[in-house]
């Protein structure tokens, strides 16, 4: 039975290092993207949707860090080490990305620069809104199986990905239907005070959940 326990536990965690891998290779490719299609349309919502996904990339790369198979024997004290030090990088890269922009939307909001409709970014939001209540889904059902903290959090982390992605659709639907351009600056600020709140949460407890 305990043999039995053990097998099922492993199948867990590998699937849980597997979806860690899928969300570190998505956001990478999403970021690349999004970046890409909101330098060519002036589009600071985009740009800042795609600088998220990249820190969230960092995030992902702790999971998978925690989630790989290891055959030497698990030393608690030194991997929470190694865990804060990784997530103080984490919440950094959050800081200084809410900074650039939230000045890049006020910006663009005092000084009326009008960002170009963009269809690639309107795919890029709609594809996540996909892509990620999926994992959600997956992340959330593993992390209940195996009583793990660490993978819930992650799981709400993918879950706010989810309502920037709505956000981010609609600042950029209503720039292309109807021109109201104030959107995609507005929606770039509530990108910025997302990542603000989740740096100092990270700095603040040195952990992106309660492993």
């Amino acid at each position: 039975m305990a043999d039995q326990t053990q097998a099922a536990e492993g199948v867990l965690l590998r699937w849980a290092w597997r979806l860690a891998l899928i969300t570190v290779l998505y956001n990478v490719l999403e970021g690349v993207v999004s970046v890409l299609a909101g330098r060519a349309s002036g589009s600071v919502a985009l740009v800042g949707f795609g600088l998220d996904s990249f820190v969230e990339s960092l995030s992902g790369l702790v999971m998978l860090w925690r989630f790989f198979p290891r055959r030497e024997a698990f030393d608690h004290a030194r991997e929470m080490q190694r865990e804060r030090r990784a997530v103080l990088l984490v919440g950094l890269s959050f800081l200084a990305l809410s900074a650039y922009v939230g000045y890049e939307s006020i910006h663009k909001l005092v000084f009326q620069e009008i960002p170009r409709p963009s269809v690639l970014g309107i795919a890029i939001a709609v594809v996540s809104l996909i892509a990620m209540p999926l994992l959600f889904y997956g992340k959330k059902r593993i992390a209940l199986q195996l009583g793990s903290r660490s993978l819930q959090a992650d799981a709400r982390q993918t879950l706010a990905c989810m309502f920037l992605s709505f956000a981010l659709l609609l600042g950029l639907v209503l720039n292309y239907s109807v021109g109201f351009w104030q959107a995609d600056p507005l929606v770039g600020l509530l990108i910025a005070f997302f990542l603000l709140r989740e740096g100092v949460e990270a700095i603040r407890q040195r952990q992106l959940c309660q492993c």
